[in-house]
């Protein structure tokens, strides 16, 4: 075998990183604009035959700052055997400037302005890093993904171009590093008690229609109760109950409220969420379940901890529900006043749209990782970004990042299927186990374990749960909306008018729902909206999409 010296490896490599950085097309269509740049100079500790399928290893030790969201349910410990594997890995430390959960979104903004923000900076939503491009202050790391094989392969094999537009700036470059699952992933839904459901002799409704007259039965059975009260609210009230009835409709309320714009597929163009016939319907539904009694107005303005309550002591039968509260906040508390209750997380309900499991405004993008301006000046920054992609994007990493330890966390039986080791416990996997997964070894982190394959995704679910994910993957999923980026003074601009917008479509919408205002005044609304500069604000995204579309196609 012939070695190279450390001298020929970094000119070799040279080569290679100046090459991959003029490529101007990433290999699956980037059209980002490149520079061309000599990245030899900041190749130390990097490996020069890094690939997909290839184990990460830093040639030399190498610590890497990172923006750490510290949970509260697993508040981060030094002695993790998550930190002291990674570095037996990758050879790579990890140095965490830790940020309580309830103040990380403001945190990250004050340290990237002040330019004091740690190299990776994960936990970020798509859309939340547009703030940061004007300022220069993170990197457009689509100039650079030829150096990430493994982010490349599954944007490939997944198809998840269309969905990787979404992120393009006005200059066609993309700043963020997402998450990327292999499908969509439905998790919030609706959870009901299906003992009452048996002893009032119903089925598990499959339509809005059907869960109207569930609800009814319940009533009239419970005429003290609301049968359905909710959570979620702060801070956007009715977050996740507007998210999951919305989609039904086709027109996202709540959580998926976001910019207030969606895509009209047929028509081809962006409209104004908050005046979609859609949007109309939906709060016509909830309207008539709060006139008939059958959900609770405190939906909107109550905590968790009082709408869980109400569940717990029998005021109340359905609730918004995600797969890790219904096991570790819903059933036990409700196991305990009352052993016969059995509470289900159902599919969502169908309604106008049929049986969709995604808006256009979807993607199968998860919070991903910004990076530093300052890390490309870096002597590390192609490690570091082979490091990003190993951990995030590759099987390996993934599983790592997931599972833990083979052996010591987990084990895999001849089928390849994942099982917590006897004494870990993680989403009830293995109640009563000593240890947990999460709070005890540091791993299936919420910083470092998302996206990745459906087999991996679904490995930590129960047979429940993996049925539940069959009926909403069997269902269609719309065309992801094109991009539509704006340029700096547009941005301006939009928020402008966006906000004022959207806090009186959200304070509309609960007027609506709560039948404060009717909804014979519905064309009253949309005209205080056109008052707001609803039209301008349309046409801004809309010109915006337009032009995009003929300066990149």
């Amino acid at each position: 075998m012939v070695e190279m010296s450390r001298r020929q490896a970094l000119v070799t490599m040279g080569a290679l990183f100046a090459l991959a950085a003029c490529s101007g097309d990433g290999g699956n269509g980037d059209k980002s604009k490149t520079s061309g740049e000599d990245l030899s100079a900041h190749s130390d500790g990097a490996m020069p035959d890094y690939g997909v399928g290839k184990q990460f290893k830093a040639t030399v030790p190498l610590t890497f700052s990172i923006l750490y969201n510290n949970h509260p349910f697993y508040p981060i410990k030094k002695d993790w055997l998550f930190w002291s594997e990674l570095t037996k890995r990758t050879n790579v430390t990890l140095e965490p400037n830790v940020v309580p959960l309830s103040d990380y979104e403001n945190k990250r903004s004050l340290l990237i302005g002040a330019g004091d923000a740690p190299l990776i900076i994960p936990k970020t939503y798509p859309g939340q890093e547009t703030a940061f491009v004007a300022s220069g202050a993170i990197l457009p790391v689509s100039d650079y993904i030829d150096l990430m094989p493994h982010f490349k392969d599954k944007v490939a094999k997944w198809n998840l171009q269309a969905d990787i537009d979404t992120l393009r700036q006005a200059d066609g470059r993309f700043y963020l590093l997402p998450g990327l699952h292999q499908d969509y992933w439905v998790d919030y839904s609706l959870a009901i008690r299906v003992d009452i459901l048996e002893k009032l002799g119903l089925q598990i409704p499959q339509t809005l229609e059907e869960l109207h007259q569930v609800l009814r039965a319940m009533k009239e059975e419970y005429p003290d109760s609301y049968p359905w009260t909710d959570r979620w609210n702060n801070p956007t009230p009715g977050g996740a109950l507007l998210n999951i009835i919305g989609m039904a409709f086709g027109a996202r309320g709540g959580w998926g409220f976001l910019n207030g714009v969606t895509w009209d597929p047929n028509a081809q163009k962006f409209v104004y969420t908050g005046a979609m016939d859609a949007y109309r319907q939906m709060l016509q539904y909830l309207n008539g379940l709060v006139k008939e009694g059958l959900l609770d107005p405190d939906s909107f303005t109550q905590t968790d901890e009082q709408a869980i309550q109400k569940l717990v002591s029998g005021k109340s039968f359905v609730i918004s529900a995600n797969a890790q509260v219904l096991v570790n906040e819903y059933r036990p508390p409700l196991k305990k006043a009352n052993p016969k209750a059995k509470l289900v997380k159902i599919p969502v309900p169908i309604g106008p749209m049929g049986p969709i499991k995604a808006t256009p405004n979807d993607t199968r993008l998860e919070n991903g990782i910004m990076i530093s301006k300052k890390a490309r000046e870096s002597r590390n920054f192609v490690a570091m970004m082979q490091f990003i992609d190993w951990l995030w994007y590759s099987d390996e990493g993934q599983i790592f990042a997931k599972w833990g330890v083979e052996g010591v966390t987990y084990t895999r039986d001849a089928s390849g299927k994942f099982r917590l080791t006897k004494d870990v416990d993680f989403v009830g996997l293995n109640p009563g186990a000593p240890k947990h997964l999460q709070q005890d070894f540091g791993f299936s982190n919420g910083v470092f374990a998302y996206g990745g394959s459906t087999e991996l995704l679904q490995s930590t679910f129960s047979e429940e749960e993996i049925e539940f994910q069959k009926v909403m993957n069997s269902r269609r999923a719309m065309p992801v909306a094109p991009p539509r980026p704006l340029t700096e003074e547009e941005r301006e601009q939009a928020t402008l008018w966006e906000t004022p917008l959207k806090d009186h479509v959200m304070q509309n919408t609960l007027q609506f729902i709560l039948g404060k205002r009717s909804l014979d005044e519905w064309d009253a609304y949309v005209a205080e909206l056109e008052g707001k500069n609803m039209s301008a604000y349309i046409n801004l995204i809309n010109n915006a999409y337009e032009r995009y579309k003929q300066q990149h196609g």
